[in-house]
């Protein structure tokens, strides 16, 4: 609801501070007094347009700014989406404040919780918290999201709904999953002898993990076979028994040492732990004899053997060039590539596999969301025909005895709502034929059909806070009277702000705000005040006798306000 309202440098108010109660609040005040301004100041917070010839003091910026209270959660997922600070001063209870400068040059900023923001976002926002309902403006029950939204709210259709929802984002997902796949199988038929020649190319590679790997470190070990034997030779002649090799040598050594008790020379020498020398160059032997075998193996295994030195360059260079043909980082990259440009090849030439079991699925959600589509026509037809007879009984007594209203659904393509539009036909005229409501001039007899549709809608939407700017211009009496009780009672789920000229009207309020204005030195300027119990009294009784207040006039405000206490 709207919490406080302040205005500053806008038109004749020079600086207003304002703070609402929950329920229904009248303002009141003589015309010309200042009303359209404030309705003019809160219609540009509500994105409206703007300009500097609103601001009273060229030298000074003009400021409208309104806190919201107790805003309705489902809005939070927009606010975040805008990069708008979620407000909750208290667990649950949101709050959102909304100011809009406008500089004496012209130029217009917005801010909501304190984040610069568009005027579309404004727009979009505003069009959630406040309502303003007019003879000229009666815009919200002009949207066919918002008709359609007060059929379903007076259908229960929530649960019925999102079911509807949840198939319908299915059904929507395989489709654009299909359309993916037939462009994809498009663009490889298109492609197809490009991708035949690709895999002829691969073929006659026949590419294998790690091959290229092993041909490389084989092809390193033939190229340099020749130094490789001559390297292994030396190895051999300095390790083996020819007399002048190190096995020789330490065999020799080790016949020495076995005739000298080596280690009784040393002193402390640990005999228990430690193997005598000799039998250390024993080992020794054993393992250098054993190093030349493995040396001699490799000598006589390796071999120069030029046709398989060329064989495995012409392998290695047929990878190198198709790697760089193919533009892959690694040559084990080629084994995958190769088999999905079969996979698609053969997907183009054999039929896809994929294809056919996703349009089956597309079938089953198309024949089950058509089912969820009709559950929610019949539906809100039969909510449109309550909704018509309601509308009618409830504004006839306002003046409107030969009001035909009817709420027609109508067939429309499928769409994440259902497969209906909303449609508002009304006629005021006996026997005439009902036409849009959006297409029926303004005036006081559409803004009493919407009075009337509000009132019922009160009962099941979360409307926003309301205003209604003279919507019982033209009536009196008994109609005020009821006018003035189905407000009252609106106010009871919803917080409503009503402009009036009458004292029926005004009687009905929670609160009562008078507008007035005052000459001042160099200007007139615009005031409101919230009126006390006797203020009101004297407010209400001005508006039954005029500028000369009677006591009979006194006395009759006092039973209005009595009787609406």
């Amino acid at each position: 609801m709207l919490k406080n309202l302040s205005i500053r440098n806008y038109a004749l108010i020079e600086s207003l501070d304002l703070e609402f109660s929950p329920g229904l609040t009248t303002i009141t005040g003589e015309t010309g007094a200042g009303k359209s301004i404030m309705l003019g100041a809160l219609s540009m917070l509500m994105g409206g347009r703007a300009d500097s010839k609103v601001i009273s003091d060229g030298n000074a910026k003009c400021s409208v700014e309104a806190l919201f209270t107790d805003v309705d959660p489902t809005l939070r997922s927009f606010v975040e989406e805008h990069g708008i600070d979620w407000s909750e001063p208290e667990p649950g209870v949101a709050e959102i404040t909304i100011r809009r400068q406008i500089a004496p040059s012209g130029r217009s900023k917005v801010y909501v919780n304190d984040t610069a923001v568009t005027l579309q976002t404004l727009s979009l926002l505003a069009a959630n918290l406040i309502d303003i309902h007019s003879q000229r403006a009666n815009t919200r029950i002009n949207d066919a999201s918002m008709r359609l939204d007060i059929i379903d709210a007076l259908a229960a259709n929530a649960e019925l709904r999102a079911d509807y929802r949840r198939v319908f984002d299915e059904y929507v997902e395989v489709r654009r999953r299909i359309a993916r796949r037939k462009k994809e199988m498009q663009e490889l038929a298109e492609n197809l002898d490009f991708m035949r020649f690709q895999l002829e190319q691969l073929d006659r590679l026949a590419p294998k993990t790690g091959e290229l790997s092993e041909i490389e470190r084989r092809y390193d070990l033939l190229s340099d076979a020749d130094d490789i034997r001559d390297r292994l030779a030396a190895i051999i002649g300095l390790l083996d028994d020819n007399g002048t090799g190190a096995s020789s040598r330490i065999a020799e050594a080790a016949g020495v040492a076995s005739k000298i008790d080596i280690e009784a020379l040393i002193p402390g020498f640990d005999r228990e732990n430690v193997k005598p020398i000799a039998e250390r160059l024993a080992d020794v032997l054993i393992e250098v004899r054993d190093i030349c075998d493995t040396v001699e193996t490799a000598h006589s295994a390796v071999d120069s053997d030029p046709e398989m030195l060329s064989r495995l360059s012409d392998r290695m260079n047929l990878y190198y060039e198709t790697v760089k043909r193919f533009r892959v980082k690694e040559a084990d990259e080629l084994v995958g590539l190769r088999e999905s440009l079969r996979a698609q090849v053969n997907a183009v030439t054999l039929g896809d596999e994929a294809l056919p079991a996703l349009e089956q699925e597309g079938k089953r959600l198309a024949h089950l969301l058509k089912q969820r589509a009709d559950a929610l026509t019949e539906s809100r037809r039969k909510a449109a025909a309550g909704f018509s007879k309601s509308v009618c009984d409830t504004a006839r007594p306002l003046g409107l005895p030969n009001i035909n209203f009817e709420a027609v659904v109508l067939p429309r393509k499928l769409s994440a709502t259902g497969q209906d539009e909303v449609e508002f036909l009304c006629s005021f005229n006996k026997n005439g034929t009902p036409q849009p409501v959006s297409a029926i001039a303004s005036g006081g007899e559409v803004s009493r059909l919407m009075l009337s549709m509000k009132a019922i809608v009160a009962h099941h939407i979360n409307l926003p806070t309301i205003i209604f700017d003279e919507v019982d211009t033209g009536v009196s009496g008994e109609i005020a009277d009821k006018m003035g009780d189905m407000m009252r009672d609106m106010g009871l789920r919803m917080q409503v702000v009503t402009i009036t000229h009458l004292p029926q009207v005004a009687a009905k309020g929670k609160t009562h705000f008078k507008v007035y204005k005052s000459d001042e030195a160099m200007r007139t300027v615009t005031h409101v005040r919230q009126l006390t119990v006797e203020e009101r009294i004297r407010e209400i009784a001005g508006m039954i006798s005029g500028s000369d207040v009677s006591e009979a006039a006194l006395e009759a405000a006092r039973q209005l306000l009595t009787l609406d206490t």
